[in-house]
């Protein structure tokens, strides 16, 4: 029994973390967010809930300002104050913002954000287990390989999320009317609106497909929904 105590230690941490990290995201969403009532979005919002044979869709505004779009474990949509200013500066339309909210609901109709939280218990694992048995052979560097292999395995997760969410939305946004130009236009702008880039880090590392690979999916999807 005492040769599994370190397993079941193990295992009891994570869902500890895992319980932590759901707590916590709730709380903040719930203390920084109201809901979004903005007079360019509300016709978006009823579009794509048109589409779904829903209501109109409900999202909030999350009061940070980095640009970003979140689909919570809960289920709910945000969209951050950041991306609002955004779009009262007319840098990016409301069709451009609509694609985002189709994307996020892609995220919570296909089980990513809840698979996710799971997901964020399970890198721990790798982590920890990695770094244990490489600091013993390596010193100085083990912890390093385990964080790395770590973070490689959840990007790889994490751009197959993305590449199925851009995926839901653009089928959504045509049954909208709303077409995937704003969807295209959009990542064509992301670099920008988010003042980020890749800065050459390796493909792999990142949790986000590069641009020009999610807009050859989005037209090769519609290339064969046009023929279907």
């Amino acid at each position: 029994m005492m040769k599994f105590l370190p397993l079941i230690l193990l295992g009891l941490y994570l869902v500890a973390m895992w319980f932590f990290s759901a707590w916590r995201l709730k709380k903040d969403l719930n203390e920084k967010a109201t809901p979004l009532r903005h007079p360019r979005l509300t016709p978006m919002l009823k579009r794509l809930g048109d589409a779904m044979d829903l209501p109109p869709i409900q999202a909030h505004v999350y009061e940070v300002e980095p640009v970003n779009g979140l689909a919570a474990p809960d289920g709910r949509i945000f969209l951050t104050r950041g991306f609002i200013r955004k779009l009262d500066a007319c840098e990016v339309t409301a069709e451009e913002m609509a694609s985002v909210i189709a994307h996020e609901l892609g995220h919570v109709s296909l089980g990513h954000s809840r698979r996710r939280m799971i997901d964020f218990a399970g890198q721990n694992a790798i982590r920890l287990a990695l770094a244990g048995v490489l600091g013993r052979f390596l010193p100085g560097i083990g912890t390093w390989i385990a964080n790395a292999v770590a973070t490689a395995v959840a990007a790889r997760l994490s751009r197959q999320d993305e590449f199925e969410a851009d995926r839901f939305a653009s089928a959504l946004m045509i049954k909208a009317g709303l077409g995937t130009d704003p969807q295209k236009s959009l990542f064509r702008k992301l670099d920008k609106l988010t003042g980020s880039a890749s800065g050459g880090a390796p493909a792999w590392f990142l949790s986000h497909p590069p641009t020009a690979r999610r807009i050859a999916a989005i037209e090769a999807h519609e290339a064969r929904w046009t023929r279907g």
